[in-house]
């Protein structure tokens, strides 16, 4: 569960196994050789044997891919790990790129030459990805080739970590809310409404959420490496590795549901020729289409149908989120009192911050895992939008400067994921008035009522407005998703510049977090996650309006507000918001941490 910091130093990863992959090419003909970040299950967060990136370039970041030809190589990552990268990969091997700015496509127009054999793993591809990759070296005149084995693979060989097996476990309707044959029975229907016999499952969260299990396959998330069948009629098939099914399984899962070993996936889907089968090309890869149309069945492209009920929490779901929200802003307040009281007289440095929020954490006796693993920038490493730190570039935090702590953690009932911006000494009056314009944003989102049918990208510019009065902006983007015991990155809602089509629907839980990054100097960001309410009467108002009830409660820094730039509805907003945090966390924590959270959290 402990976050590691010696990523740099991992002796099983890196380019010393270039020449072996390179060496696996040749014996299959390959000239290159394509390598996502995903694996078979398009996870955000691999198992340390679905982790091909990683053991190939030392890169481990969240995001990102590889080239590997026979006489030269590139990684590609965004900008959220420009340092991590440099700071783990060996640039006499690799050349780093970015990921986002042409990326893999435009590397290989320019550096694929005519004639010339790309293997790449269908597995590890969905199907849009793999058409523009295709496109790319059609143009160079070079050939894409699927790949079985995968050459990364046999280089591996008998280092490579044994797949994750992990029990899979019945997640309780205390904390579910509603039973597996109801949720199958209503996205059945759903599969009916659009003439599709059948759905394939393949994205793990949905498989969690769908058959209320939970497992220990990825690191920071509850979650089951599996494959579904959902037929129309709710009636299902679940494909899971023996070694996790435990005694209760098999009567949790009732018998509408037949339990099957992922190797008897392929002729399952060979039983499917005849049937109209959606499958969602965003969180499958191009095997499954490739395997159901080989199989006669007729493909039918479409969203995962799971994301939407799975995103839309239920009410014994809401409740558990804020119940998880109420315990995680205790260890949280206790955290920011630490800071504020030695902290302040001995400023940590970026890991002693993580490992103590941990250990708040830890001593709930509720907690899980984390989210996902912290970030903590102080001074300049704040601007670094998701950096993280490593015991190469830790820093301490210094008097007079920011320190940006961004941290979620996974329980039973909830998942959390939130950010303070924290002065240590005594702030810069540009630091406080930047924080200021971040804050207005951030209450201005919570504040709104919009009518149903409004999407994300909408609301996207409430956040910005006060920033870009002053020629300020931010380069994420506002708002994610959430799972309930999930994943803490979900869709399909989001709030962004970004266009979206999905609409903000009751029961979706997205995070609020506005930021501000001064390049070479600090980060604000502050994030609290919410969830839209049911639509309402306004007074005098024409239509319903939904809105945003928020679930984190931990103090904001008030050293690093202006005050005189706060509109009146602003004070009252963050003074009300302050009183519900003293309401809540108050109780729960030490009598010398309520004294200090009563004055911190005290009327503007």
């Amino acid at each position: 569960m402990r976050q590691t910091f010696d990523e740099s130093t991992d002796p099983s990863f890196g380019p010393k196994h270039v020449p072996l992959i390179r060496k696996a090419m040749a014996e299959q003909g390959l000239d290159g050789l394509l390598v996502p970040h995903e694996d078979e299950h398009q996870n955000e967060y691999l198992p340390a044997a679905n982790d091909r990136l990683g053991w190939a370039t030392g890169f481990t970041g969240s995001a990102g891919a590889a080239v590997i030809f026979q006489d030269k190589a590139a990684v590609f990552v965004d900008g959220r790990y420009t340092l991590q990268v440099r700071d783990q990969v060996d640039q006499q091997t690799f050349e780093i790129r970015d990921l986002v700015e042409g990326g893999v496509p435009a590397y290989l127009e320019t550096a694929a030459r005519r004639g010339q054999a790309i293997g790449y793993d269908p597995r590890l591809h969905s199907p849009d990805a793999l058409g523009h990759l295709k496109i790319a070296a059609a143009k160079a005149g070079a050939e894409l080739r699927p790949v079985s084995p995968n050459p990364l693979d046999q280089a591996w060989g008998q280092a490579r970590p044994p797949q994750p097996a992990a029990p899979v476990a019945p997640h309780p309707l205390q904390y579910a809310g509603e039973d597996s044959t109801s949720k199958r029975g209503r996205v059945g229907q759903g599969l009916a409404a659009r003439g599709a016999d059948a759905a394939v499952v393949t994205a793990p969260a949905s498989i969690a959420w769908l058959f209320n299990v939970r497992g220990g396959d990825v690191i920071r998330s509850p979650l089951p490496l599996a494959q579904a069948i959902l037929n129309a009629d709710g009636s299902a098939r679940l494909f899971l590795d023996p070694a996790k099914v435990t005694p209760e399984l098999p009567a949790w899962l009732g018998n509408e549901v037949r339990l099957e070993a992922t190797a008897d996936l392929p002729q399952a889907l060979a039983e499917l020729k005849g049937k109209r089968v959606l499958v969602d090309p965003s969180q499958s890869s191009a095997w499954y289409f490739e395997a159901l149309a080989g199989a006669g069945a007729e493909v039918v492209r479409g969203e995962d149908p799971c994301l939407l009920p799975k995103a839309c929490k239920n009410p014994v779901e809401i409740e558990g989120t804020r119940r998880a929200h109420a315990r995680d802003g205790a260890a949280l307040t206790r955290f920011l009192h630490w800071l504020a009281t030695e902290g302040q007289v001995s400023p940590p440095d970026e890991i002693a911050a993580v490992r103590k929020l941990e250990a708040f954490r830890e001593e709930t006796g509720a907690l899980k895992d984390l989210s996902f693993d912290t970030i903590a920038g102080a001074a300049s490493n704040g601007a670094i939008v998701h950096y993280r730190p490593t015991t190469r570039l830790n820093k301490r935090a210094e008097t007079g400067s920011l320190l940006l702590v961004d941290s979620g953690a996974q329980y039973l009932d909830g998942t959390t994921d939130v950010t303070r911006t924290v002065a240590i000494g005594e702030p810069s009056r540009e630091m406080a008035e930047r924080f200021t314009l971040v804050l207005k944003g951030h209450l201005a989102l919570a504040r709104v009522r919009f009518p149903a049918g409004t999407t994300g990208s909408a609301l996207d510019a409430l956040a910005r407005m006060a920033l870009w009065a002053h020629g300020l902006d931010y380069d994420h983007g506002t708002g994610h998703g959430v799972g309930s015991y999930l994943g803490v990155h979900e869709g399909p809602q989001r709030i962004s510049k970004a266009p979206s089509a999905v609409a903000l629907r009751p029961g979706m839980i997205v995070s609020n977090e506005p930021g501000y990054y001064k390049e070479g100097g600090y980060g604000i960001r502050i994030e609290n996650l919410q969830f839209v309410t049911a639509a309402q009467d306004v007074p005098g108002g024409e239509r319903p309006m939904l809105g945003f009830e928020t679930l984190t409660l931990a103090p904001i820094d008030r050293r690093l507000v202006v005050t005189s730039l706060l509109t009146e509805e602003e004070r009252a907003q963050l003074d009300g918001y302050h009183a519900r945090v003293r309401e809540v966390v108050g109780p729960q924590v030490p009598a010398d941490v309520k004294a200090w959270l009563d004055e911190v959290t005290a009327p503007l």
